[in-house]
């Protein structure tokens, strides 16, 4: 059985990887083609930066197990627990993903790189251990939660953990940094650079989720058929929607997916398909609206709407999993609609002032922004010192 274990965690572990190439097209897709080859840059030294700090300081900090100094485990039930080490590590590095698609085109690269390394050993730690670890204080039986609300809060694949995390972690970040140069003054040009690497970086995605959702069990025992069916329909409502009520945007269509997937993680195990449906369909809709009012009439230049999308359709989830948990509508068991509601709102509370500070202080130590001259021509000339395409300024 430790065998089979391992295999399923190595499998969810490699879907998750895989995730962040979709990642990376995503934002390569969306942003101006001078910030291309950054966005994909950036999506894999992130992912490299996370996984040392996260094995040295994070999962011990959230699991209470130090894996380098403990060879015991290196073949305990397989090595099972380093391969949960590697499926883990993909959550963590979500977070980074996340908040890259919302400060693209005006960060420094080393900047965004620091402060990945306090997300991954720190930040987000901490708050995995409330809920998934061993502070235990919200989301396990006996829990502070549990004795309170009378049920622990429930999130059972990262709808809080992870994507409201990284969303709410997000907007501070840039607030700080300000819009991009000519954003709102002269009105520039905010479409997608490529809708073919769009397309191709949500369709990663999705496939990638069902790794990212079902694995989650973290135990082929435990496999749920429902948790499957569950991200599908979720998934669809969120396209269906996206795509009524962008007036058949590709973008928001397939951000619209997305959506319906960031909605239904917390939930995927317990409520009904139709439920899953309508969450999805509302994540779908709240993305549109939301991203719209944020960046047309709260100003916030926020590039791939990463905190609509990923914060607040995150704590969408979270409090959706507490309104349809419940066997009255079909669901498995009852869950707390006020666990899931306080759970949800703590979260976000919690990131907004984490990424607050974390990047308040690099701004006064190192500089958040690049040069104006440098955003003008591009992270890629700049920094990287090569074109996405090369052969066509020859």
């Amino acid at each position: 059985m430790s065998s089979s274990n391992v295999l399923f965690l190595l499998i969810g572990a490699v879907m998750i990887l895989a995730m962040h190439a979709g990642f990376a097209f995503l934002e390569a897709g969306t942003v101006s083609k001078k910030n291309q080859v950054n966005a994909f840059n950036k999506t894999i030294f992130d992912w490299a930066t996370t996984t040392i700090v996260y094995f040295i300081i994070g999962f011990p900090l959230a699991y209470g197990k130090t894996l380098y100094s403990n060879s015991a485990l290196f073949t305990q039930n397989n090595g099972l627990e380093l391969v949960r080490f590697f499926f883990l590590v993909g959550f963590a590095a979500c977070i980074p993903a996340i908040i890259s698609g919302g400060i693209v085109g005006r960060m420094k690269f080393f900047a965004q790189c620091i402060a990945s390394l306090f997300l991954g050993a720190f930040i987000y730690p901490f708050f995995e251990s409330l809920v998934w670890g061993r502070i235990s204080f919200m989301g396990q039986a006996g829990s502070f939660f549990a004795q309170v609300f009378g049920a622990p809060f429930h999130d059972f694949a990262g709808s809080v953990v992870v994507h409201s995390i990284g969303g709410w972690i997000a907007l501070p970040a840039i607030m700080i940094l300000g819009p991009r140069a000519g954003r709102y003054e002269k009105h520039l040009d905010t479409r997608p650079s490529n809708i073919p690497f769009l397309s191709l970086g949500s369709w990663i995605l999705i496939v990638g989720w069902f790794g990212f959702n079902v694995m989650s069990s973290q135990n082929i025992e435990q496999i749920s058929g429902l948790v499957a069916i569950n991200s599908l329909m979720a998934m669809v409502g969120g396209t269906i929607s996206g795509l009524v009520f962008s007036k058949n945007d590709a973008g928001f269509t397939h951000n619209g997916a997305l959506a319906g997937l960031i909605a239904i993680c917390a939930g995927s195990d317990v409520v009904h398909p139709f439920a899953a449906i309508f969450i999805g369909a509302v994540a779908g809709f709240i993305f549109i609206k939301l991203f719209e009012f944020e960046t047309e009439k709260l100003k916030i230049d926020d590039v791939l709407g990463v905190w609509p999308l990923h914060g607040f359709i995150g704590t969408w989830g979270g409090i959706a999993a507490g309104i349809f948990g419940r066997k009255a509508l079909g669901g498995v068991y009852d869950l707390s609609f006020w666990a899931q509601l306080s759970g949800s709102l703590l979260a976000a509370v919690y990131a907004f002032g984490a990424g607050f500070v974390l990047y308040k202080l690099i701004d006064k130590f190192y500089g958040l922004r690049m040069s104006a001259h440098d955003e003008m021509m591009g992270s890629d000339m700049t920094f990287h010192r090569i074109e996405s395409n090369p052969e066509e300024s020859l």
